[in-house]
């Protein structure tokens, strides 16, 4: 009998393809029976088939006792199959461990070093707290055998046997910590000890921060990479602990990182300095930043010369982590980080848009939002390219055909990226809103480019997917989950909102939406675009402001009964019923038969449309159907009973139609609340939320579960009112317009270069347009190749197309010109058609969100903006305080030097008349202040005082003559000056004093007081009198 080896095993499954499960199956019960087998060969040779077969998945537990008869084996090769059948079949709870463990003790003990590492290398994967207790005493020995492979598998075999029974530490730590502190151990055995403490270390720190020293000298001196790496990790976690640590490792960090070709080890030196605080060290600034940008730069070598992908995300990652301390250094690398947005790799994406995303400025928004919605466009017409080249259900074969091959054409002619995710799709949408509107839209300088942006973004969003029971009622009563079109569509109502000045550009991209979801959507197909709750609630908040009310009440007319999102529904009809009040609610107008009629259809319309609503199951749109249907019956029936005006009497409209309907959308504008402002509204006295609204609400809403909706059948009134008629192709312009067709150059334009590339062509034409019509007159603004700077004419056309560079000199018809009537008339011309000045850039005010008086903490900070009136000021303010002349030049900007200056602007005759003013009552000032002090000198005479003052004597210097004659000066030691008291005579209480001008003042010496202010005057020679 001849025995299948594993080589024969291997090559009968390759050689079965498709019956491999037969095949294998066989084979198994010829293992079973080979196993039992006497022959301990055979038996280790079906081993090894089993444990072959176990790692397809074929459980080999049975023969667990058989695994350890091999393990008993004397023989070497027998024995080593049976240990690698005990770590592939063993687990903790096999009974036949029990059994194992004399024999493992036994081969511990062996005197052959291969004998001792079967076991050392199978307990880690069957070692349970019991056998972990009965083989350590036996293990522990194994830490001094004179073999380093058998010293380096203990170790690793000793932590994980720490993980299940954790008083091996006890025992086997300091031994450990000698092999670590030993000089001459193997290095593979010491890079075993440090991946050891590395794996402890991250638990308890504290215990491994004497270690230090000796792992410093490791990574200095030792040159294994992967040792290397574990121990930059360490460190990283004991730093932390020892701040000390800091400077004594940026040497050696800075060196491996500035030498080492390995990028697994420059990668982890800066994962070490940034997780272990170096970066953010206060002590050393310098070596801080130094430090810093040496690991930006070699991040961003990983990121340019490398084309590893992951490379990339590591870098990224490590960007992510540096942006937090060094802003300033990550924004330097803003063309690398960019870069990465385009990448093949949605995960690198993802994390370069995380970095993107904090670093977006008013310079840098456009550029950005401009790689994304490329992106996104492309991904979009990818996917409708594949929606289109499947085959429609209700198409030919023929047609099909013909169609897969035009597909096909334009696919081998202009190559597309492949679709991106959906939910990639809508996390870029949902940064690219967050990333326009952070700080109340501070970095957000042209709104009409922002307005443009969420238009697109509507039409690229990804539409919602639809429910599998779409006929379930009691499924129609839940909303449909929230999309990303709401979110865009809710940006746009904030900006009409908010931003008054770009309003009309605001609704005139809502009209336009709305037409697309109606010419778009086939009207058999039910509408999901959230973003159509917030138009509709646009299109009714200012209905006065639309171009076209009568069109945008058709197309929300026809959308409303494909509506699914009853939420959406419900904005709608409140919608509707605002724009009719608006187009029929005028009450300067005259009632005449034709606004009569026109009054009469469009109620007639609407009231077509909110019928069936009225049975919706759910009951905000139940309940404003209704109301809205009862209050315009009454309003027709009114208007159907009023007369119209003719010409002998004049008849108002009814006042159900012009003052009734209209005030109920009348008041207050609605501005924009904050987020935390409503939880500070205080809860009405008496208010139960727990009550339930009807005694008998459960089996209402059982029996509205139940209602149907009518089918909506065609009829004429639906084909009359709510299908667009098929246009005409009837030209009103001139003949001679037709004559000649010159093309169209596109010259395309600096300023927003590739706008085309994601913005659909009708707003690329639209954004071009307003441009050329805004720099018309603007001599600095470069017009395009196809216009000259005169006017031309399809005449001008055709002789610039027909002649050609063959022109007939002689054909140029000759006239004769008169200088002086030329000239006259080009005078005047010139003069008539005097170019205006291009209007100055609006400034734009948004507004910030209404709050409650002592919200506190629950309503977000409002960010100063520079589109915000009061912080444009101040920032205008304080850079004009700090000009280098210190001259406000504000005024500057309004004033016109071919123009009178308008009265609120500088005027310099009007400046210096109010100086003049100014110092004419300065003057005043004064005089009166001189006549009140005369007036105060009048009273003090009047008392008794003398006009100039009290004179007292000052004693004399006396000197004092020196052997040599000469006269020195005494020197008087400094004293408070006294207070110097003239003696008056006369009567106590008495209102005046009697004084003699000649009476000589007699000086007393006071007590040391208060210094007073003296002044010393001149009497007569060599006197000196004081006056107090």
């Amino acid at each position: 009998m001849f025995e299948k080896s594993l080589y024969d095993l291997i090559r009968g499954i390759r050689n079965h393809k498709g019956g491999e499960k037969e095949y294998i199956q066989n084979c198994l019960k010829e293992c079973r029976a080979e196993v039992r087998s006497q022959d301990m060969d055979l038996k280790a040779t079906a081993l090894l088939k089993l444990v072959y077969l176990e790692m397809f998945g074929h459980d080999m537990s049975w023969a667990s006792f058989n695994v350890l008869e091999v393990m008993s084996s004397p023989k070497y090769h027998q024995k080593r199959v049976g240990y690698l059948g005990a770590v592939q079949s063993f687990r903790p709870d096999t009974e036949v461990l029990m059994l194992a463990t004399n024999l493992l003790k036994k081969d511990l003990t062996s005197s052959v070093p291969t004998n001792i590492a079967l076991p050392i290398g199978a307990l880690p994967h069957i070692i349970t707290p019991s056998l972990a207790l009965s083989v350590l005493a036996d293990l522990l020995p194994r830490l001094g055998h004179s073999h380093a492979a058998i010293r380096k598998k203990t170790i690793v075999t000793l932590y994980r046997l720490a993980l299940v029974y954790p008083e091996t530490l006890r025992a086997a730590w300091p031994k450990i910590k000698d092999r670590l502190m030993d000089k001459d151990e193997d290095s593979s055995v010491t890079a075993a000890i440090v991946n050891v403490v590395c794996e402890l270390g991250w638990r308890r720190p504290n215990d491994f921060l004497p270690l230090a020293p000796r792992l410093f000298e490791l990574l200095v001196e030792g040159g294994n990479n992967w040792m290397a790496i574990k121990l930059i990790k360490l460190f990283a976690t004991l730093t932390p602990l020892e701040p000390r640590l800091i400077r004594k490792l940026l040497p050696p960090l800075t060196d491996i990182i500035r030498t080492t070709p390995a990028m697994s080890l420059l990668y982890e030196c800066i994962n070490g300095i940034i997780q272990g605080g170096i970066l953010g060290e206060a002590d050393d600034i310098s070596g801080r930043e130094e430090i810093a940008s040496l690991c930006v730069t070699k991040l961003r070598g990983m990121i340019m010369i490398n084309s590893d992908p992951n490379l990339k995300y590591v870098a990224l990652l490590a960007f992510n982590k540096i942006v937090i301390t060094h802003p300033f250094l990550v924004a330097e690398q803003e063309d690398v980080i960019l870069e990465c947005i385009d990448s093949e790799d949605i995960t690198i994406r993802i994390k370069a848009l995380d970095l993107v995303q904090g670093m977006v400025s008013s310079d840098n928004l456009v550029s950005i939002v401009s790689r994304l919605m490329r992106q996104l466009k492309a991904s979009s017409a990818a996917s409708n390219q594949q929606r289109n080249s499947s085959p429609q259900p209700g198409s030919s074969e023929g047609d099909s055909d013909s169609e897969a091959g035009e597909n096909a054409q334009q696919a081998k002619s202009q190559p597309q990226a492949p679709p991106l995710p959906e939910d990639y799709t809508v996390d870029v949408i949902g940064r690219i809103l967050d990333m326009c509107c952070s700080n109340n839209y501070a970095n957000l300088l042209d709104f009409d480019w922002y307005i443009d942006v969420l238009t697109q973004l509507v039409r690229i969003a990804p539409v919602p997917r639809r429910r599998e029971t779409e006929d379930d009622s009691s499924q129609a009563s839940k909303p449909l989950p929230a999309d990303i079109s709401e979110k865009i569509g809710s940006e746009i109502r904030n900006i009409a909102v908010k931003v008054k000045a770009v309003r009309p550009a605001t609704i005139r991209a809502a009209e336009v939406i709305v037409a697309q979801f109606n010419i778009e959507s086939s009207p058999a197909h039910p509408v999901f675009a959230g973003a159509l709750k917030p138009i509709s609630w646009i299109l009714g908040e200012y209905a006065f402001q639309l171009s076209n009310p009568e069109d945008t009440l058709g197309y929300l007319l026809q959308l409303l009964p494909r509506v699914k999102n009853p939420e959406v529904l419900a904005s709608g009809l409140q919608a509707v019923v605002k724009i009719l009040s608006f187009i029929a609610g005028d009450d300067q107008a005259l009632w005449t038969s034709e606004r009569k009629a026109r009054t009469a259809l469009l109620m007639a319309r609407v009231i077509h449309v909110l019928e069936p609503l009225g049975s919706h199951p759910y009951l905000e749109v139940q309940e404003r159907a209704v109301e809205f249907t009862e209050l315009l019956k009454l309003t027709a029936e009114a208007a159907s009973g009023q007369a119209a005006t003719t010409d002998d009497l004049q008849q108002d409209a009814p006042l159900l139609l012009t003052q009734a309907i209209p005030s109920l959308f009348q008041g207050w504008e609605l501005n924009s609340v904050a987020t935390g402002a409503q939880r500070n509204v205080p809860a009405p006295v008496g208010l139960d939320l727990d009550e339930p609204i009807h005694p008998n609400l459960n089996t209402l809403l059982a029996q509205a579960d139940e209602l149907l909706l009518p089918a909506v059948s065609d009829d004429e009134f639906e084909t009359y009112y709510n299908q667009k008629p098929p246009p005409t192709s009837i030209q009103n312009e001139p003949a001679i317009n037709r004559l000649v067709n010159p093309p169209e150059e596109i010259a395309g334009s600096y300023q927003q270069a590739g706008e085309d590339s994601y913005l659909d062509p009708d707003i690329v034409a639209r954004r071009k347009a307003e441009r050329l019509e805004r720099n018309r007159d603007d001599p600095f603004y470069i017009q395009g190749g196809g216009r000259s700077g005169g006017t031309s004419t399809p005449i001008h056309n055709i002789l610039q197309n027909e002649n050609g560079p063959a022109l007939d000199i002689d054909s140029i018809p000759i006239m004769q010109l008169d200088i002086e009537q030329l000239s006259s008339g080009l005078a005047s011309a010139g003069a008539a058609r005097k170019p205006s000045q291009p209007k100055p850039r609006e400034r734009i005010l948004v507004a910030a969100d209404e709050t409650l008086a002592g919200s506190g903490p629950s309503t977000p900070r409002h960010y100063e903006s520079e589109n915000n009136s009061d912080s444009f000021t101040k920032s205008r303010s304080k850079k004009l305080k700090q000009s280098l002349l210190q001259v406000d030049s504000s005024h500057l900007s309004s004033f016109n030097l071919g123009e009178k200056a308008p009265n609120h602007g500088f005027d310099y005759e009007q400046q210096q008349r109010e100086d003049a003013e100014m110092a004419q009552a300065v003057k005043e000032v004064e005089r009166l202040r001189l006549e009140m002090q005369r007036a105060n000198e009048r009273i003090q005479v009047a008392q008794g005082v003398p006009v100039e003052g009290t004179v007292v004597k000052k004693k004399r210097t006396k000197k004092v003559k020196t052997e040599d004659g000469e006269e020195a000066p005494v020197k008087v030691k400094k004293k408070k000056k006294p207070t110097e008291v003239v003696a008056q005579e006369g009567a106590e209480g008495s209102g005046t004093a009697e004084t003699t001008p000649n009476v000589t003042a007699e000086i007393v010496k006071p007590k040391k007081k208060k210094k007073k202010a003296t002044r010393i005057i001149q009497l007569d020679e060599g006197e000196e009198a004081v006056l107090q």
